[in-house]
């Protein structure tokens, strides 16, 4: 559960510095937006059923935290927002896939 959190407030860290930076277009946006609103209600229904917090460590979220890692930096280099939807479609598997795990224990 600590790993979970530490990686949520480094997130959390790193937008703050991030965004600011980088110029997407407004669906890229709204696409993370919405990849934030499924895990929020991941969360929520984790609570709802289970009365705690569930981070399931599915392949596809440490896929997603991989390419964080090579796609922000690629993206800025190659000055192309490519990089960021192949990470936005992995983040959104990783999110309806966790959804489902959480609902399956």
């Amino acid at each position: 559960m600590l790993d979970s959190l530490a990686d949520l407030a480094f997130v959390i860290c790193c937008c703050f510095k991030l965004i600011p930076a980088l110029a997407f277009p407004k669906w890229l946006w709204i696409w993370g937006g919405v990849i934030v609103a499924t895990k929020i209600i991941n969360q929520i229904s984790a609570l709802v059923m289970y009365k705690k917090c569930i981070f399931p460590h599915t392949i596809a979220n440490k896929i997603t935290g991989v390419l964080l890692f090579v796609g922000v930096p690629l993206t800025v280099f190659l000055e192309s927002f490519v990089p960021m939807v192949v990470i936005a479609v992995v983040a959104t598997f990783a999110a309806v896939q966790e959804g489902h795990f959480i609902r399956m224990k």
